[in-house]
């Protein structure tokens, strides 16, 4: 795996130090400067020229700082420039090195943006070396995604070019300070003498699974190149920019929408009350009694409520099937919940679909015994807000049996036992992430197998914002040696 080594500094080449000086008559007579004085020197003339080249570009480009707001979100602006926050850290260099209002009639490449061109243009005499190279490195540079190999917070990290290939060491002290291996980065990497910065990063830390994303792009971008035998180079970066930065924005705005919450049939959830005017609560359970796959009508009476004169006054079972499309290990899947009284039949479920389903089951069974009265139907959070107390005192009860639960070492043996089984049958699900292929098909290429390592470290890390003490966890490690997957790296 190539390594981008640092750049060797000649005699009459502009010294590191950031003096303007030539190398020669600066500081290579007396002494090497170390790593730590170069950034900080670096550092400093590079916040220089941004403060400058921003107030250049808000006194001659300032009223078109909103269309370039647009284009940077490729006119799909879902907060003003004002309400952006931290995303300008990564607009404003847009704006400053690689915006042009006229790159759709143009096929220029590597000219950086029109902001930066017209400050080169009037403050040419009037520019350093080491600001010339700024210059340079920000308008033809290419942003890329980059995943963290290490790090050492608040002072460096080694990425991996997940586009290009490559590895680069570069100097971060406060992005760096969070950040994990494994984590990606959409960034702008500027290779200085004898080291390494980001020019550009995104405020956002992308998660691992992510990772998907960015792999699908590599394999568009090398199906673009295919015809020329070759390798992806920066260059080809910097032709596709537009594609690479729609990739981020699509990543950005997903992480910051709420979850899509879905039940194991894959449906989105939205809870179903349906309601029924029956004339006999016996006649209604004699009917829909079959729905309980796998339990007979004996079990469903015992938690039944009789009348003194024998006769079914009140009952409750769930609608239940044999088996799980998407869970292999399932032996079967409850689908809802039916209560039925003398003279009043409620079934409630989780989704639309499944509503549809249960009503005509029950319109059939029951023909003109049962007459619809009502469906309501509920979003996950209206359910909260219905009853925000009992429902938090239901969790409660549930967490206090479960942690009762678990200190029984039996009971927790066989949980974990059963957890384990489920999670193992995950390698033959057909995952959509992975283009509807199982992980045992995925990690047959090497495409396929990045993908689900993504996975694997994700699922790791979920695992690691629980810290109960009686919390039991899946073995990743055993899902990794079904795929023969080396161990994830201490």
């Amino acid at each position: 795996m190539p390594l981008h080594a640092r750049e060797k500094i000649g005699r009459n080449d502009p010294c590191p130090c950031g003096s303007g000086k030539k190398h020669k008559h600066c500081c290579l007579p007396g002494y090497a400067p170390s790593i730590d004085h170069l950034w900080a020197r670096q550092h400093e003339e590079s916040d220089r020229l941004t403060r400058e080249i921003t107030r250049f570009a808000l006194r001659k480009f300032g009223d078109l700082i909103y269309e370039a707001w647009r284009d940077f979100n490729m006119f799909d602006v879902r907060k003003p420039l004002e309400e952006a926050g931290d995303e300008r850290q990564i607009f404003m260099p847009y704006f400053l090195f690689q915006w042009n209002p006229d790159a759709r009639r143009t096929t220029a490449r590597g000219q950086g943006g029109v902001v930066a061109r017209w400050y080169m243009l009037e403050k040419s005499k009037q520019l350093t070396a080491m600001q010339r190279m700024f210059l340079e490195q920000a308008t033809t540079k290419p942003l890329s995604f980059y995943e963290v190999v290490w790090n050492e917070p608040g002072n460096r990290m080694r990425v991996w070019d997940v586009l290009v290939g490559g590895e680069t060491e570069v100097i971060e002290r406060s992005g760096s300070r969070h950040l994990r291996p494994g984590d990606l980065l959409f960034a702008q990497i500027w290779h200085q003498p004898e080291l390494a910065v980001f020019g550009s990063m995104a405020p956002i830390c992308i998660p691992p699974d992510k990772k998907i994303e960015v792999i699908e792009l590599r394999k568009k971008l090398k199906r673009r190149i295919a015809k020329q035998n070759r390798y992806l180079t920066p260059h080809d970066l910097l032709r596709y920019a537009e594609l690479i930065r729609a990739t981020y924005l699509d990543i950005r705005d997903r992480l910051f929408l709420p979850p899509v919450l879905c039940n194991t049939d894959g449906d989105p959830l939205l809870f179903h009350t349906l309601t029924f005017r029956i004339e006999s609560g016996e006649a209604a359970f004699d009917a829909l009694a079959p729905l309980a796959m796998g339990r007979s009508r004996a079990e469903l009476l015992d938690d039944a409520e009789l009348g003194e004169d024998g006769k079914l006054r009140r009952v409750d079972f769930d609608w239940i099937k044999e088996g799980n499309r998407k869970i292999k290990t399932w032996d079967n899947t409850i689908l809802g919940h039916i209560k039925i009284s003398e003279r009043l039949l409620i079934a409630e479920v989780n989704s639309e679909d499944r509503a549809k389903r249960l009503r005509k089951e029950i319109e059939k069974r029951l023909g003109s015994l049962a007459v619809h009265q009502s469906t309501l139907a509920r979003t996950f959070e209206e359910m909260g807000k219905n009853t925000p107390q009992q429902k938090a005192e239901d969790e409660e009860l549930r967490d206090a049996e479960m942690e009762a639960m678990l200190r029984d070492p039996e009971v927790r043996k066989q949980l974990q036992a059963t957890m384990q089984k489920q999670v193992e049958g995950w390698v033959h699900e057909k995952i959509p992430a992975l283009g509807g292929r199982t992980p045992l098909e995925a990690v047959r290429d090497p495409d396929g197998k990045e993908m689900v390592e993504a996975l694997l470290l994700d699922w790791e890390r979920r695992g690691e914002s629980d810290v109960s003490p009686n919390q039991i966890r899946p073995d990743i490690g055993a899902l990794r040696r079904l795929l023969d997957l080396a161990p994830r790296a201490s």
